[in-house]
């Protein structure tokens, strides 16, 4: 109860007091911010994916001047030499608002992303959102195999059927790319599993899956059990180290991390920056109210 009180209050505190919270999981307003804490992780022998925030925007103007924007976010990055991808939401291009005009605007920033050898996750939204950007991960994959890769969320009942209808796409030369993740967007028992467990269940499951079939995973998780049992699939099926990497969120579980790093497996971090910070915020905190808990101890802890 209080962590979802906290959750309800969050979005009409101060900035200023929301940032002490936020600022450990987000790099910065600017770009500039965003690269200093890609440097510093690529410095500990971790890679980065780049995401703008921002979302669910109103105008096509909003979703060609985000396309502008990553454009620019591309070359900067990749001019600098950061080891690293770029992760997109295609509800900041106008996907609620006009579908085509949402992947003309996609496949510029990933032809761009593949013009500079660089590769782009296309992140997975809410139920509403799911045919559509599997659609368009299709699409783009056919143009760009080696560039683009999307996100699956194992807590859908429909993710492993959805895994299965891409194994078309799939090949060894360019084994197609999913970040797999849990699932934070709140939807109803009919779509989506519920019970904490049997999601880890079914997120076992489709990471078998993947490594049955040589796609490439992206293996997103903070949870421990998930990593030890990961870590047993891919000693079981004998996967290569490039065919499979750790992912984090940024300032998220560090040690952790640092452990995985360690033991000789690529991590990436996604890092997110960007203006929007404080939608993202308590948008996520609304979505995962035990994050109510990282608050206290940054309040009352950290400062």
């Amino acid at each position: 109860m209080l962590n979802k009180l906290i959750a309800n209050i969050l979005p009409y505190m101060p900035k200023k007091l929301v940032w002490v919270f936020s600022k450990r999981y987000i790099a910065g307003e600017t770009i500039e911010e965003g690269l200093l804490a890609s440097k510093l992780l690529n410095a500990k022998n971790i890679e980065v994916t780049v995401d703008l925030l921002g979302e669910f925007i109103e105008t096509l103007e909003e979703a060609e001047q985000n396309k502008d924007y990553y454009i620019k976010i591309i070359d900067e990055f990749t001019s600098e030499g950061i080891k690293g991808s770029f992760s997109l939401k295609p509800t900041m291009f106008g996907l609620l608002i006009d579908a085509g005009a949402c992947y003309n605007y996609v496949h510029e920033v990933v032809k761009h992303a593949a013009e500079r050898n660089s590769f782009v996750r296309i992140d997975m939204e809410d139920s509403q959102c799911v045919d559509m950007e599997i659609e368009i991960f299709r699409k783009l994959r056919t143009k760009f195999p080696k560039n683009v890769g999307l996100v699956l969320q194992a807590y859908l009942k429909r993710t492993l059927a959805d895994i299965k209808s891409l194994q078309d796409l799939n090949t060894d030369e360019n084994p197609i790319n999913f970040r797999l993740c849990k699932g934070i967007y709140i939807e109803p028992a009919k779509i989506a599993f519920k019970n904490y467990q049997e999601v880890r269940e079914h997120f076992l499951e489709d990471l078998e899956y993947m490594l049955q079939n040589n796609m490439y995973a992206a293996i997103a998780t903070h949870d421990k059990f998930l990593i030890e049992n990961a870590n047993k699939l891919l000693e079981k099926y004998k996967t290569p180290k490039n065919r499979y990497e750790f992912q984090m969120l940024y300032g998220v579980t560090p040690e952790l991390r640092q452990s995985i790093v360690d033991q000789g497996h690529l991590m990436r971090v996604y890092v997110p920056f960007g203006k929007h910070w404080f939608g993202y915020s308590t948008r996520r905190l609304k979505e995962n109210p035990k994050m109510a808990n990282h608050i206290i101890k940054a309040i009352f802890i950290r400062g």
